[in-house]
This record gives structure tokens, sequence and C-alpha cells, in this order.
């Protein structure tokens, strides 16, 4: 059928100028070659003339940038200064904090960037193009954040996920507790972690920084926690594995320890 279709869209580019006896010769050989009758020959090759071929993508013309580069170095510098608010927020503000920053010569290196264009740009910019324009600038700022929680293939499969639908102790005394680290974006190094210990049933909370996850300064954390309760702790779900769990008195409820 491939065939076929070649065989006639070749006539066809012939056929619709070409004079009435060429144009039945064209037909003759059209049916001894495809084995179509007269009739059906003479649609194909009409159909194949008025067909078109594949229309060519239109070439989109980019568009001139409508911020400049003075608009967008004044942009980062604002957004900087004040505490680097989303879009939403800076776009309100924009008219008093660009006067109030340009009254006391805050705007430092970019002030002179600041002409009457650029300040146009920046009353009448939108949030969302705001954000877009920052987002460069954020990305390089914050880059993607780490995660100090590396669990091994015998923990993922030993100790069953608590979901948010599964029953919770109804009594206070059961805890549940993680590390946080203090490491921006780069886990090499020694700094600082936050011991959190929340109480699941009434959501009292404690937190402890230590200066590392050695299991010395994690079990006297822990210790130093539970003595500042104003009730006894009783049970402990976690996913850090300490001797101190294991002392009698304390249940450490591993079966159902989060894994985070």
């Amino acid at each position: 059928m491939a065939a076929r279709k070649e065989i006639t869209k070749r006539y066809a580019r012939q056929y619709a100028s070409a004079a009435k006896k060429d144009k039945g010769r064209m037909l003759d050989e059209l049916v001894g070659v495809t084995g179509w009758s007269r009739a059906n020959a003479r649609r194909a090759i009409t159909a194949a003339g008025k067909r078109k071929g594949p229309a060519r993508a239109a070439v989109r013309k980019p568009r001139a940038p409508t911020y400049g580069y003075d608009t967008l170095k004044v942009l980062i510098e604002v957004w900087t200064l004040i505490g680097e608010p989303c879009g939403k927020y800076l776009a309100p503000i924009m008219a008093p904090t660009l006067a109030q920053l340009e009254a006391f010569g805050e705007l430092g290196k970019v002030a002179a960037r600041l002409n009457q264009t650029v300040r146009e740009q920046l009353l009448t910019m939108s949030p969302a193009t705001i954000d877009r324009m920052l987002k460069p600038t954020k990305d390089a700022r914050y880059p993607a954040a780490k995660s100090a929680t590396r669990p091994g293939v015998t923990l993922r499969s030993s100790i069953s996920v608590r979901q948010a639908m599964d029953e919770m102790e109804q009594a206070p005394g059961f805890f549940e507790i993680d590390l946080v680290a203090h490491c921006g974006h780069s886990l090499k190094g020694e700094h600082a972690w936050t011991l959190t210990v929340t109480d699941v049933f009434l959501g009292w909370t404690e937190n402890i920084a230590i200066r590392n996850r050695a299991h010395s300064r994690v079990v006297a954390a822990i210790k130093e926690i539970a003595g500042r309760l104003p009730y006894a702790m009783v049970g402990l779900d976690t996913d850090i594995h300490t001797d101190w769990c294991r002392r009698p008195g304390v249940v450490a409820d591993s079966d159902r320890s989060t894994s985070r």
C-alpha cells in the first residue's frame, strides 16, 4: 500500500497540469502498476494532488526581554536587603521599600543603576515575574537540602513505618525522637545537631543541641531531657539505636519506629 501511495503521489505532481491525452496515459500506467480500476485510480491521483505536505513549523521570533540587567541587579539587592521575601510579599511593598532604601543610601553599589526606567519596571513588576527573575539567584544561594539519614536495607525491612492513619498512644509518656542537622548545604566537617523529643499524645516537645552524633552525646542528651520532663518517659519511638533505649523501665518501641 505504501508503494501504491508513493507511485500515485509521483503521478499526481504532473497530473493536475497535464493535457487530457497525457492524463489518460497516466491513468493507464497507474492502473497497470497498481491493479486498481480506472475510476479508483482517478480518485486516488486527484486526492493525492490536493493533499498538502506536512506544514512547516512556524519559526517564532524570540521576544525582546522586557527587563534589563540593571533592573535585575537592583531587584536582587532590594530582595536581599529586606530578608528575601517571595514575590507576593515583595510586589505590594516595592514602592515604599525602594524609596526608604534609596533615602538612607542602602542600595550601595547598585544605586547608580536605579534610573527612571528601572524604577518604573520595579514598581509595575508582578509577583510571578519577581519570582521568575529571582529564581537563578535563589537556586545558587540555596541548593537542594541535604539529608543526614541513610537507612539501610535491613532497617527498612525490619522496622515498619508508622503511617498517618495508624492509632496513636492514648496516654502521655510515649515519645518520638529525631536528630536535625544544622549543616547548611554540606554534611562535611563537624556541625551542631538538635535532638528533638516529642510526646505523640500531648505534643510536648523538648529540644537540646549537641555537638555531633556521637553515641555518648546522644545518650547524654536523652538522659538530660528525660530528667527535665514533668512526667516519666515510658516509650521511645526512634530511628536512633542506643544502649540507653534498652534500659529496664523504658520501652524501646522499635517495632513501629519511624524511618526518616
